[in-house]
């Protein structure tokens, strides 16, 4: 059985970047094995040199923190309420404060340009936080005719995320942090005398929190020490993106310009559910008005080997789609990842073949996402029937 992560992390050289930006917890873990990738112009442990299946029985079994490159943007102004309605595809107007929602914003054509999480923090002042891609540009491109202002409040986020987060932030604030902070609610909160935006969110489908630096006033090694001291007991360690990723793949959660771009629809990607076509125009309502609502985005799974990132998928003689992301899962005990197809289609249940990087085919079934816990009870802190 082939093992893309290897292809991967042995085919790797020394390139200086000093443009983007090194997380002040590099430090805290990094060691000769460390490989960094870079999103949003932030570097990010790709690998760490850990053992992927034990850091991912740990996310699973009890909790993992992760030093992510997402990057907040701050908007904020008298106009903030109707930008954001113009900019995203979802209802902003109706987000209480010390809430976050999932939105999208998209292209004139309807296509994806960008998800992420918008935050309110107080009366008319927002953070968006982006995985990846030129958000500020896209911001200030729309800007004229609205009293609006972006800024960056150099934020560095970390997650915890496992079975065990709500413990661990519960100590470590004090028994501030309960059970009655909601899947996507945020606030401000005390740890050891630093106060910290915190959110019930993450990128693993499993109960967690994103903890995020306020810029130089956050003693960020402290901060880490902080977190490690009330972890630790719980079974917390530090993980990479491996681990993250085959735990988001199996969540169904998706990766700007990996799995989508500005030429998927959210239709195409399988998001038509965060797209308010009711609400007052937005950038791209028009043509999603028009789009075709069929999916092109899959699950995949393959029990004879691994898939790797751009294999191909063949229905019989026919090239039908490439993987965008793949890894193997234990808890499935199978190759996973995401197919996307050349054109729509119920593919979910089809038996197709995938070419091997050897150029060998094997055998694949094409399901539809997420592969479990579709109801996301898991980061509810509930059991959920199907994991």
């Amino acid at each position: 059985m082939s093992d893309p992560d290897k292809v991967l992390t042995s085919n790797t050289v020394r390139i200086g970047a000093g443009r983007f930006e090194q997380s002040p917890y590099f430090e805290c873990y990094a060691n000769p094995d460390s490989l960094l990738g870079v999103a949003a112009n932030r570097y990010y442990a790709a690998d760490n040199g850990e053992d992927t299946e034990e850091t991912y029985w740990a996310l699973r079994q009890k909790a993992v923190l992760f030093d992510v490159p997402e990057k907040p943007w701050q908007i904020e102004g008298p106009d903030a309420v109707p930008f954001l309605q113009r900019i995203f595809a979802r209802s902003i107007d109706t987000l209480p404060q010390g809430r976050g929602r999932y939105a999208i914003a998209c292209t004139s054509d309807g296509g994806i340009f960008m998800d992420g999480i918008l935050f309110k923090l107080a009366e008319n002042r927002y953070w968006y936080v982006q995985p990846d891609g030129a958000l500020e540009e896209w911001l200030v491109a729309h800007k004229d005719g609205f009293d609006v202002s972006f800024s960056d409040p150099n934020s560095r986020v970390l997650q915890i995320q496992g079975p065990s987060a709500l413990k661990i932030m519960s100590e470590v604030t004090n028994g501030a942090i309960e059970d009655s902070l909601k899947y996507f609610g945020a606030g401000y909160f005390d740890i050891d005398g630093q106060r910290l935006y915190v959110s019930r969110t993450g990128w693993t489908g499993e109960l967690g929190y994103e903890i995020y630096s306020d810029g130089a006033r956050t003693d960020c090694k402290r901060l880490w020490n902080d977190l490690f001291a009330a972890g630790s007991p719980h079974g917390m360690v530090f993980g990479s993106l491996k681990a993250m990723g085959i735990r988001r793949i199996e969540a169904g959660i998706l990766d700007n310009l990996s799995d989508f771009d500005m030429s998927m629809t959210p239709f195409q990607a399988g998001l038509g559910a965060f797209i308010d076509l009711e609400k007052a125009d937005f950038i791209g309502k028009s043509a999603l008005l028009e789009a075709d609502r069929q999916s092109i985005l899959y699950g995949i799974k393959c029990l004879s080997d691994t898939p790797y990132n751009r294999a191909e998928i063949m229905d019989g003689q026919t090239f039908v789609g490439r993987v965008t992301a793949s890894g193997w899962s234990p808890y499935l005990e199978s190759g996973i990842g995401y197919v996307r197809f050349n054109n729509p289609g119920d593919w979910a249940g089809s038996a197709l073949t995938m070419k091997t990087q050897q150029g060998e085919l094997v055998s694949c079934e094409i399901v539809s996402l997420p592969f479990y816990d579709a109801e996301k009870r898991i980061p509810r802190g509930l059991q959920p029937a199907d994991a």
